[in-house]
């Protein structure tokens, strides 16, 4: 099934697959491409509309992403945002140079309500938005008019309506810019003519389509954690290619206490070739003697494939894996001009050699929430699709430094019972993700009459939409004081929590 399209040209920031979110709350599908396309590929897609991401550079410098000028002769609406409206200005003629004053972070926005992205009844003639360069728009090109401006930044909108052009210098994908979601909409909706008919329940039909269409006769082995996007995963292959399906686990020992045997028990009733494999000696020798967790991720990463590799042999030729790798993986794992931030063990900590015809991820271009949606309009239990997210190296990359036998029980003990008293506090709903870190650290303590020399349990909860940004749970004291009484009275060889208060960013949501 066909559906409009938007493209989301990407010239390398943090914040682009933020847009592309935006783009489909908004009912509209979207693709996000690297400014490298060339734009007769950009013809044959025919999008209605393109937006132009943000990016770390600057537009007037040589080495700097660019695009052909003929992008603008297409007749095709775009809207620049941030690096996007600086280069819009600098491509048709205008001057973009270094600002006096740099702006980041909540801005006062003085706004002309004429514009059609902005024209709206909700939206005041002064707000807060987003910004964050280092570059203004000094002089606009001819044709164009300024739309926005604060107090630092004469240029912090424009638009040129005849060629359906418009630009904003701040970041209306990003939730602390106040009505930006509303001008997003605007300009799908009210300038690219979108419908807004692109939906969960069109995107399986699509998936399941191209799924069937990819795997032919052919088998299929689907890596499954038992985590919401593997699950998801799981629930849409099985639909697409039916008993063609091999979906195994692999316990490598890194998994939170008894949860092996919970997501053996959940998939016990799906009718599913469901086959546990018991690995953890297996990774436990890759992983004597390693620190590093950038070691950890691709060593773990490897592994996966090894014995998904031995699993394939043991029940014929399999010519598919299946990987429930989703956009923030990706993105994190550095995409295009973007930095990598992390890799993920199953995206940058991919083997060069991998014994399949191909590797599928049918949900590599959806953020958690989506795939949340996904799962529910393909009917799986609540329970699985509002499961908490669990990095597929699972503890390995929550005991910093060396991992041993010993480290994971303290931790499994130490995580159950923070988990346990977040559900009794009735905060489980509330809090995207909560977990335990044991740090590498020792302090002295006092237990008894007697002195400690014992480890640090860190404890970590954020609140989330979309796991690109994330803000510290609010946990109450006393809830924590428990965790912490419990935690250091139950749990041997530690005599300190601390808890985590910092936000994504600068922080990733998981320590290593």
């Amino acid at each position: 099934m066909s559906h409009q399209l938007v493209i989301v040209l990407d010239f390398g920031g943090q914040y682009n697959q933020l847009i592309a979110r935006r783009v489909r709350e908004c009912g509209v599908y979207c693709e996000v491409k690297s400014y490298k396309t060339p734009i007769e590929e950009l013809k044959k897609m025919s999008p209605v509309g393109i937006i132009f991401t943000g990016g770390p550079n600057s537009v007037y410098k040589d080495d700097s992403p660019t695009c052909s000028k003929e992008i603008f002769e297409l007749r095709i609406p775009i809207l620049g945002i941030c690096y996007g409206c600086q280069l819009m200005a600098h491509l048709l003629g205008g001057k973009v140079t270094s600002a006096v004053t740099s702006e980041y972070g909540k801005t006062e926005t003085y706004y002309d309500k004429s514009c059609a992205i902005f024209g709206a009844e909700d939206l005041p003639e002064k707000a807060i938005s987003w910004m964050s360069h280092t570059d203004y728009i000094e002089k606009i090109p001819d044709g164009f008019k300024v739309t926005a401006h604060t107090d630092c930044c004469p240029t912090a909108a424009m638009e040129c309506p005849e060629r359906k052009l418009y630009a904003v210098q701040f970041h209306p994908e990003v939730n602390h810019t106040e009505h930006g979601a509303g001008m997003i909409d605007r300009f799908l909706k009210n300038v690219c003519g979108c419908v807004g008919d692109w939906t969960m329940e069109k995107y399986a039909e699509t998936a399941i389509k191209n799924i069937r269409e990819k795997v032919g006769d052919g088998k299929v082995l689907l890596a499954l954690s038992g985590g919401v996007d593997s699950s998801v995963a799981a629930a849409l292959l099985s639909k697409a290619v039916g008993d063609k399906l091999t979906c195994i686990f692999v316990d490598h020992g890194f998994m939170r206490k008894n949860e092996g045997d919970e997501i053996e028990q959940a998939f016990a009733g799906w009718g599913l070739n469901f086959v546990r494999v018991n690995a953890k000696e297996q990774f436990m020798s890759r992983m004597r003697g390693v620190s590093d967790p950038e070691t950890k991720r691709k060593i773990i990463g490897e592994e996966f494939i090894r014995v998904f590799e031995q699993e394939a042999k043991k029940i014929g030729k399999v010519d598919f894996l299946v990987q429930g790798t989703i956009y923030p993986d990706i993105i994190e794992s550095g995409t295009g001009d973007a930095a990598v931030i992390k890799s993920h063990h199953n995206v940058g900590g991919l083997p060069d050699h991998v014994d399949f015809k191909e590797i599928i991820e049918p949900l590599r271009m959806l953020f958690k929430d989506e795939v949340r949606a996904l799962g529910r309009e393909l009917g799986l239990a609540d329970v699985l699709v509002n499961r908490q997210p669990f990095p597929g190296p699972g503890l390995a990359i929550r005991i910093i430094g060396e991992i041993t036998d010993e480290k994971l029980e303290i931790l499994q003990d130490a995580d159950y019972i923070f988990r346990e008293e977040i559900a009794r506090a009735g905060l489980d709903k509330n809090i995207h993700q909560y977990f335990a870190v044991l740090t590498n650290m020792r302090s002295v303590g006092v237990m008894g009459d007697g002195r400690t020399y014992d480890y640090t349990l860190a404890l970590r909860g954020v609140v989330t939409t979309d796991f690109m940004t994330a803000d510290f749970a609010k946990i109450p004291y006393e809830v924590l004081e428990v965790c912490a009484s419990r935690i250091v009275n139950e749990v041997k060889s530690i005599n300190r929590v601390v808890y985590d208060v910092t936000t994504k960013p600068p922080a990733t949501i998981e320590w290593e």
